[in-house]
């Protein structure tokens, strides 16, 4: 979907509509969920400071979100998709993969299909959304945003390589900007640079994940667009309206998070194994650390004694925060789907991005 929670409000409310709207806080705390295409043009993007933004848009205008109309617009869109496939993927609300292979409506042909599914969406949401088609799911996901907003771009096996070749390397969906960085110091620049490099090198240099670049700079990706997903993980956080500058003022709000996260769990019957806590500090830097345990972590009790090493290995206690948060992973049902997974030929790598 196009800016998916600004297009809603501005859909909702034709007042907005034309202007510079971003959705989220516009006060110190507050940080920018998602802008209109209006806004983009000063600069303005999704997990921005609101301070920052109104400095590169003045005239931005913020509203709250309202994620219960984002979700049941989203439903809307699913609804939909379920129509002609049951192979949908939801990455997010306002995104998902289709494996439109045997089609249960419509041609056997992705590009029409895609073409079908966005006037679709128009005329039940009055919403506009870009598709990208391909063989795979990265490649796919990299057409979806060359013709932005209300646009489609089809990348066909032959026209991969070349696609791939000369793209800039941080462009490249995964690689993040700390990675990019990474990149260019090893003079890698573009699709090209990167396809110079040996798989034993970028394992050696970015562990496990060195194999999905690799393989993406060729155009292999054997993801299956998997319908139905296993959580993993259960988190909460907390972002203060003053930073907290002491140990006992950090501590008590890891008690609190740490109550809330076993309520979580309790409700989700899905404890985990590891253990994360997530700091940002008042310059928006963020650090975790994590600890992994032998059996399920449940309670809170255990939870703030592990938190509390983990505290103390980052700059907390000498820096100001302005967030906290408590996560558990390698949850127990992601492990038992994984052992009911049967084996597949060779190792193959599961990447969240």
């Amino acid at each position: 979907m196009d800016a998916f929670y600004a297009s809603v409000e501005q859909r909702d409310n034709p007042a907005l509509r034309g202007l510079p709207l971003a959705v989220g806080g516009g006060g110190p705390r507050g940080v920018v969920a998602a802008a209109s295409y209006e806004a983009r043009k000063f600069g303005v993007r999704s997990a921005m400071p609101g301070a920052k933004a109104r400095q590169l848009c003045p005239q931005l205008i913020f509203v709250r979100p309202n994620f219960e109309q984002y979700k049941a617009v989203s439903q809307q869109i699913r609804t939909i998709f379920l129509e002609y496939t049951d192979l949908v993927e939801p990455l997010s609300l306002d995104e998902a993969y289709l494996d439109v292979t045997h089609p249960k409506l419509g041609l056997p042909s992705a590009t029409l299909l895609a073409q079908e599914l966005r006037r679709r969406i128009f005329e039940t949401t009055q919403l506009t959304a870009s598709a990208g088609v391909s063989y795979c799911k990265f490649l796919a996901k990299m057409a979806s945003d060359l013709n932005k907003p209300n646009g489609m771009a089809i990348i066909l096996p032959h026209e991969a390589e070349a696609f791939l070749e000369r793209l800039e390397i941080g462009k490249f969906h995964g690689i993040g900007k700390a990675t990019t960085a990474k990149m260019h110091k090893m003079g890698i620049f573009n699709g090209s640079d990167l396809k110079q490099h040996a798989l034993h090198e970028l394992v050696r240099r970015f562990g496990k994940v060195g194999r999905f670049y690799y393989n993406i700079v060729r155009g292999i990706d054997e993801r299956a667009v998997q319908s139905h997903s296993v959580r993993k993980s259960i988190s909460t956080e907390e972002t203060f309206n003053t930073d907290l500058a002491t140990t006992e003022e950090m501590m008590e709000q890891i008690a609190l998070l740490a109550d809330d996260l076993q309520r979580r769990i309790e409700r989700a019957d899905n404890p985990g194994r590891t253990l994360t806590l997530k700091v940002r500090y008042a310059d928006f830097r963020i650090v975790t650390r994590s600890k992994t345990m032998d059996h399920d972590i449940r309670t809170a009790t255990e939870m703030i004694e592990l938190a509390t090493p983990l505290l103390a290995d980052t700059e907390a206690l000498e820096r100001k925060v302005r967030l906290l948060g408590l996560g558990v992973s390698n949850l127990r049902r992601e492990r038992e789907e994984q052992q009911r997974e049967p084996a597949g030929p060779g190792e193959q790598l599961i990447l969240e991005f």
